[in-house]
């Protein structure tokens, strides 16, 4: 249970290897990339890692796949044959409908693949910045199917506690994805969207903090976020719709100086968003 090996070591991966460690867990992985193996065994985040040597995954009970959605999948279709009978496997993707069957077929009975799914993360990238902190007051969502047993569903939850996770949920796949497309990918559709609608380039010298915190997440990682977005298409374009029919309502309370209408979006709003205040 102790022993585990990390697959992919960018910002979460390396998160999770940081704070796997610290709480007593022998951490290896495998990373495409040389200096950041070197990196992450300098600064003792893992025990020892490798680029290349994909035979290295037959040795562990336990794999955190920490890699893009397809990617992800991409791999287990190429290395199944190396993962250990009986390993119980799971990751940390952004989206699960278009996935989590595909790899559970794929692994048939070899092994079990308990999908999850930390709701943390900040706009720098890469083994270097690293935090385990980013899980604390963080959410994360677990995503057990029919194929899962309570011996891979109570992995993913020890491992959510023993990175400090706020709060664990259980949802279904589908549920995930609906839910992931309001709260995760419509925000970064928004904050893109605002960034690119002025052209200004004078706009830093006259900000505010409330763009400054509005556009945190416009700093986006293209490759990924476009995969996300892509593959959740069907419950982020149902969301983006909904969005556009709200800011309608809104724009069109003020074209009117309909300040009734006005107030009252602002309490909805006012009231709604004070649950999501952290103690």
């Amino acid at each position: 249970m102790k022993k585990i090996l990390i697959v992919g070591l960018g910002l979460i991966g390396g998160s999770i290897a940081k704070g796997l460690t610290k709480k007593g867990y022998e951490i290896y992985a495998l990373d495409k990339n040389v200096d950041t193996i070197k990196y992450a065994k300098k600064n003792k985040i893992i025990v020892d890692g490798f680029t290349d040597n994909i035979e290295y995954i037959k040795n562990f009970d336990r794999i955190i796949f920490s890699l893009y959605p397809k990617t992800f999948v991409d791999y287990i279709k190429k290395n199944n044959k190396f993962i250990k009978e009986g390993a119980i496997v799971t990751d940390v993707t952004g989206v699960k409908t278009k996935i989590v069957k595909e790899i559970q077929n794929l692994l048939k009975s070899k092994a079990e693949f308990i999908p999850m799914h930390p709701m943390a993360g900040k706009e720098k990238y890469g083994i270097k910045n690293a935090d385990e902190k980013i899980f604390e007051n963080a959410n994360c969502i677990i995503t057990p199917t029919r194929k899962n047993t309570k011996k891979g569903i109570d992995f993913a939850k020890k491992i959510a506690r023993d990175l400090n996770f706020r709060k664990v949920s259980m949802l279904s796949i589908e549920k995930h994805d609906e839910m992931i497309a309001f709260l995760s990918q419509l925000t970064h559709c928004i904050a893109v969207a605002l960034m690119v609608c002025n052209k200004s380039d004078k706009l830093v010298d006259y900000t505010g903090d409330s763009f400054r915190d509005l556009t945190r997440i416009a700093n986006i990682n293209e490759d990924m976020w476009t995969e996300l977005f892509l593959m959740n298409k069907k419950y982020l374009i149902k969301e983006m719709n909904e969005f556009i029919e709200s800011f309608e309502k809104l724009k069109k309370s003020i074209e009117k100086e309909d300040t009734k209408e006005m107030k009252k979006l602002m309490r909805i709003s006012t009231k709604r968003r004070k649950k999501f205040d952290k103690e």
